[in-house]
């Protein structure tokens, strides 16, 4: 290893799940499943919200994004899960370690910008319908998403900048199933504060920030949905609200039990299970509760399939 990053090792062993030696082929089986749908339902996400006119809104200009980025985020871990899987021993490159802290927290960054951007123009949708075009027209809806983008992946850099420079020494064991910045932490031989204040305040400037955003947006279309005299149009704005809450409580509920907390004296047993609801079943949720359960992507889909078959007869 290059001097320049302060360190005594070249690569890490990732330790995986070792207490599943018994159940490997089985779960690989699994993970294997739920990546290729994960992919392929926010693939068919990303089609028909690009190609499908009658889903050129605002609302299905973020989904396309969303789907986009779950196949990006899942694609970050769930490789590296097949791997322990199927390896007794999985050696990961230093360089590799850092490529992948970095795309899994820009990308995680990104996740919750993106989810803010969301509510903000359900909220707008809600409460503000007859501006609704006004306010969220194509300049505005666009450069949401290119901040969030552009955010997401400038806020990550300076920690991992940081972990690259520190001095690794000892042992070069990741107590993870994928490269991380808490675990790699444990394995520094000099003073890490400053490393764990940096990545506390900038996962809780991105966590509870765009939480704090998302978590109004929806309490003020809550306030509204509860105004409908309609008990028909409540239940099934209520059956929309829960499904898009279902997500949110999900993703939020992990990342912030992970990472916004103290990093000493953690459990990473628990931290494992935890992660692998946010890095495979909740990328392979949303476009099932954000888009197919929706009635206008199910009859996008279905004129896309038919165009198609017409072709091809």
């Amino acid at each position: 290893m290059d001097l320049s990053n302060h360190t005594t090792v070249s690569e890490f062993l990732i330790t995986g799940f070792p207490n599943l030696e018994k159940s490997r082929f089985p779960i690989f089986t699994l993970v294997l499943i739920m990546y290729t749908l994960t992919v392929i339902g926010n693939m068919v996400i990303v089609f028909i919200t690009r190609y499908e006119n009658s889903l050129n809104t605002p609302m299905y200009f973020f989904l396309g994004n969303f789907s986009l980025l779950e196949i990006c985020f899942t694609s970050v871990t769930a490789p590296t899960i097949l791997v322990d899987l199927i390896r007794e021993k999985n050696v990961v490159s230093f360089k590799n370690c850092l490529t992948q802290i970095y795309f899994f927290h820009a990308l995680g960054g990104i996740e919750c910008l993106l989810l803010a951007a969301m509510a903000y123009d359900r909220y707008v949708a809600v409460r503000s319908p007859l501006r609704y075009n006004t306010i969220m027209n194509s300049v505005v809806y666009h450069q949401l998403a290119t901040w969030s983008w552009v955010t997401g992946l400038v806020l990550p850099l300076i920690p991992t900048i940081l972990i690259s420079q520190l001095n690794y020494c000892g042992s070069n064991v990741v107590d993870h199933f994928f490269c991380d910045i808490l675990p790699l932490l444990r394995l520094v031989c000099n003073r890490t504060q400053l490393n764990e204040m940096l990545s506390f305040f900038i996962c809780s400037f991105l966590l509870v920030g765009s939480f704090t955003i998302t978590v109004a947006s929806y309490a003020a279309i809550l306030i509204t949905v509860l105004g409908i005299r309609s008990s028909d149009g409540r239940k099934k704005a209520f059956s929309t609200f829960a499904s898009h809450l279902t997500v949110v409580g999900i993703y939020y509920g992990t990342m912030m039990f992970i990472y916004v907390r103290p990093t000493r004296n953690l459990s990473f047993n628990m931290d494992q299970l935890v992660a692998v609801f946010y890095c495979l079943v909740t990328p392979l949720l949303n476009p099932i509760i954000y888009s197919l359960r929706n009635k206008e992507v199910k009859e996008a889909l279905k004129k896309v399939l038919c165009r198609k078959q017409e072709g091809l007869n």
